[in-house]
């Protein structure tokens, strides 16, 4: 494995920020509104902005390592949702794990 792919870099970072913030407005509810399940969906987009936030800050401090994580987490948790049936990928299966 080359060195490059063993590194955790700002431009990595920065290249998962964006894909998870072009997921995060792809994705739309399916939920009824008022609905149990638009309350867990609320939760779940509520990690992912969470983490995504966390993400930025460990980027500004020049963790990497941390904000790599942070945002590999805030993308799992929008994919969950769509995975789940709670969020229409609109079929983009570059961007989401489509059911």
């Amino acid at each position: 494995m080359t060195e490059e792919l063993e590194r955790v870099t700002r431009e990595r970072v920065e290249k998962y920020l964006d894909i998870t913030d072009r997921a995060r407005k792809k994705a739309t509810s399916l939920c009824s509104e008022g609905s149990l399940d638009e309350q867990r969906l609320s939760v779940m987009m509520r990690m992912a902005d969470d983490y995504a936030s966390d993400a930025a800050h460990f980027l500004s401090i020049g963790d990497y390592v941390r904000a790599f994580g942070a945002i590999n987490y805030a993308h799992a948790w929008i994919d969950a949702g769509v995975k789940i049936g709670l969020l229409d990928g609109h079929g983009d299966d570059v961007l989401f794990t489509l059911p």
